[in-house]
């Protein structure tokens, strides 16, 4: 029987090419599916077979169980107290095993169980060459489209198989069978197949890795592709940075004549790239990557990570491009929320900004308009700051002395602890798919619950005014706010706000984004 077992381990290795203790490991494998047809549970099986004579033990193993967790798989695992009345020091995640009779290992049996042991080797080899592969620490994979599956195409290159799905082939490219592809490996997955290389066209990593073969001083480490941002077939950009004074990185990238740009456009189906310079200075940033459009001023909001990029209207349309391509590509690049105005809108923006603020102001501090006024001109906005602001900043306000400096302060706390009681008492009863909403603070949820939103649908069938009004605001200051947040909402998520159809997550979530911008204005 042992010689048996190491013919056969020594014939697969040779004809698989591949280690014997892959072939060890397959054929315990085989032989533990055997032993297991002999019981009418799911039982857990472990065979050894000794690498130098061949010989083979089988047992019967049970997993250890925290004894709170209970016994999931009751043929496969036993509770610590029990484990332990035969193994005292064992500990859970162990094994208990109990030597049980091995099946016979013949002629017949080799060739009942050789598809499962070439299976598993077959498997092995494949791990293995993926493993060798990705070794190499190539993010590109060069090859021939082998055959085509369900609109996806299989990619030959090597010893390699990968997939090219639908959704990461670049739009309108007709890709056939034969046809030469390059693409970026984006993940691999593992499933009961085995593992399978998943590639992209699409990915903004795959333009950066095109650049970097085309333009020699990315790899020499003297410039730099910072980030990228892709509507893949049409339009895409790119951050370079370079920090020798020396070199220009955009007409680098270029290439003479445009010759590198043109060939990295030639491989994405004549894709546009914008090749914008990389600052540390993010209002610089998002004014180069805004570009071709001319920026007249620019705010930036660190506390929401978002900038409001004012232009003319000469280069209003310009700055948004067509369908918002080009100020959606310019967030992506930058990491920031960008939002374009007119100087006419930006001005009226700030004044119901201010509008707002004075009037919660008035309401929360019961003070006159000059008071709240005086607050708004020396840059106060919530009632945060006033309560607790280091109070030197406040007695630099010559308008007030130090008892009103006190004052308001007082009224600010009181204000806020007032707020969060009322909030508490608005959470009882609400439903928790609403508070736990991405984007919904306890405050806001709180407001809701006030008002009697205590569920997802009642909120989803907000208006705007309804919902303007529960936080204190005008409803074409919540319409602003929405349909700022909805920016980057898809049309088929626009209908779940409109109702058209029962799964609203999506929008919903946006929404609540609306809902946390607006608590804290």
């Amino acid at each position: 029987m042992s010689r048996e077992v190491l013919l056969l381990v020594d014939a697969l290795a040779r004809e698989k090419n591949v280690d014997k203790d892959v072939v060890f490991g397959a054929l315990e494998f085989a032989l533990a599916q055997a032993t297991k047809k002999r019981y009418e549970g799911e039982v857990d099986i472990r065979v050894s077979i000794d690498r130098d004579s061949g010989e083979f033990e089988s047992f019967r193993r049970w997993h250890v169980v925290p004894d709170e967790a209970g016994l999931q798989l009751p043929d496969q695992e036993v509770l610590l107290f029990e484990a332990k009345e035969q193994i005292p020091d064992i500990e859970v995640d162990e094994y208990i095993e109990e030597p049980i009779e091995s099946v016979e290992f013949g002629r017949r049996f080799a060739q009942d169980t050789k598809q499962v042991v070439l299976q598993r080797v077959r498997d092995a080899e494949r791990e293995q060459i993926l493993a060798d592969f990705l070794e190499r620490g190539d993010s590109l994979v060069t090859g021939t489209i082998k055959r085509m599956e369900r609109g996806d195409a299989i990619v030959e290159s090597g010893k390699i198989e990968a997939r090219l799905p639908r959704d990461q082939m670049i739009p309108k490219e007709n890709l056939r069978i034969g046809d030469r592809v390059r693409a970026y490996i984006l993940r691999v997955d593992r499933n009961m197949r085995g593992p399978q290389v998943i590639l992209s066209r699409t990915a903004p990593e795959f333009i950066m890795k095109l650049f970097e073969l085309e333009v020699p001083e990315i790899e020499q480490g003297m410039l730099e592709i910072k980030s990228a941002a892709r509507d893949a077939g049409v339009r895409a950009k790119i951050a370079v940075y370079t920090a020798d004074k020396r070199i220009d990185p955009i007409g680098t990238c270029v290439g003479m004549r445009g010759s590198r740009v043109q060939a990295v456009t030639g491989e994405l189906g004549g894709e546009r790239v914008d090749i914008v310079l990389w600052s540390e200075d993010p209002a610089q940033f998002v004014i180069g990557a805004l570009a071709p459009a001319n920026v007249s001023s620019i705010m930036v909001d660190e506390e929401k990570h978002a900038m409001d990029v004012v232009v003319d209207e000469e280069n209003l349309a310009i700055a948004i491009g067509r369908s918002g391509q080009n100020v959606r590509l310019a967030s992506e690049l930058t990491g920031w929320k960008i939002n374009i105005m007119t100087a006419e809108e930006s001005a009226d923006k700030a004044a119901q900004e201010t509008a707002a603020i004075r009037a919660l102001f008035m309401e929360k501090l019961d003070v006159d308009q000059e008071v709240a006024d005086i607050l708004v001109e020396e840059g106060f906005a919530s009632l945060e700051e006033i309560a607790y602001v280091p109070i030197s900043e406040m007695l630099e306000i010559e308008a007030f002395d130090e008892d009103t400096v006190n004052e308001l302060r007082t009224r600010a706390r009181d204000a806020l602890v007032t707020e969060a009681i009322a909030s508490e008492e608005g959470l009882e009863g609400m439903e928790e798919a609403l508070v736990g909403l991405e984007g919904m603070d306890r405050i806001t949820a709180g407001k809701l619950g006030l008002a009697g939103i205590k569920t997802v649908e009642q909120f989803a069938g907000l208006a705007y005014d309804e919902f303007g009004a529960i936080l204190a605001l005008s409803s074409d200051r919540a319409r602003e706010l929405i349909n700022t947040e909805f920016a980057d909402v898809t049309d088929d998520e626009m209908k779940l706000v409109d109702g058209k159809y029962d799964d609203r997550a999506k929008a919903l979530q946006a929404k609540a984004w609306a809902l946390a911008e607006t608590a804290k204005a």
